[in-house]
């Protein structure tokens, strides 16, 4: 679903900053289209007429995906927003325009800006919401976002699909993501198992755990060399 690049290192202080952040992707990005390319100026303004649109509307969301993950790391990139959301809340939102629809995701266009969205329909975005989120604050208003547990939770819960639709890229991207949270957090990784297991089976547990042992391993190895 998404194209995702490592462009240079930017912590975000603003939502004007997600904007050039977004803008940024497009631009560089040379499997986009000329239309896509003329239009990544207008996604600075849309950007911020999105968030007042939130706050405006009184809309609960979090902020997830690579734009949260910047809040924490630097050196990720993204082409979309994600949010989660309550489905009431999103029909609230006529702006979006809805390209596709299931019953835990949903995915739109904001003028040229894309959305994808986690409905809290699917109990660990509900969770992740309620439990593991955060107010963070982007100079000209606060924003409320997955915390490094958060991200963590939802990149593991992703990955086992991810591995079946054979999308080796965002499998790279994704296993990343958490080992440079985890790296940089010294996440202790057991009571995130605890929330996941009641969100997988057996097998999809059993590979999650396989990529934090991984993960793991290359942490030691990593800080090994380093000595």
């Amino acid at each position: 679903m998404k194209t995702e690049c490592i462009l240079k290192p930017m912590t975000i202080h603003s939502t004007s900053q997600i904007g050039g952040i977004l803008r940024n992707a497009v631009t560089f990005n040379f499997k986009n289209v000329p239309e896509a390319l003329m239009n990544a100026d207008s996604l600075l303004t849309q950007v911020e007429q999105l968030f007042n649109l939130l706050d405006s509307r009184k809309i609960d969301y979090v902020l997830v995906g690579g734009i949260a993950l910047l809040t924490y790391v630097e050196g990720r990139n993204t082409q979309d927003i994600d949010l989660i959301m309550a489905l009431p809340s999103l029909a609230k939102l006529p702006e979006i325009k809805i390209e596709s629809q299931d019953m835990y995701f949903a995915r739109g266009k904001f003028g040229e800006l894309q959305i994808d969205i986690l409905l809290t329909k699917n109990p660990l975005f509900d969770k992740v919401a309620k439990k593991y989120s955060t107010d963070k604050q982007f100079m000209d208003r606060t924003i409320r976002c997955a915390s490094v547990d958060g991200l963590i939770l939802l990149k593991l819960f992703a990955l086992p699909s991810l591995y079946k639709q054979g999308s080796f890229e965002r499998v790279g991207i994704y296993e990343n993501d958490i080992a440079t949270l985890m790296y940089t957090f010294k996440t202790k990784t057991e009571a995130l198992f605890t929330e996941l297991g009641k969100h997988l089976n057996e097998t999809d547990m059993a590979q999650a755990r396989q990529v934090v042992a991984d993960v793991e391993a290359r942490i030691k190895r990593f800080q090994k060399a380093k000595k």
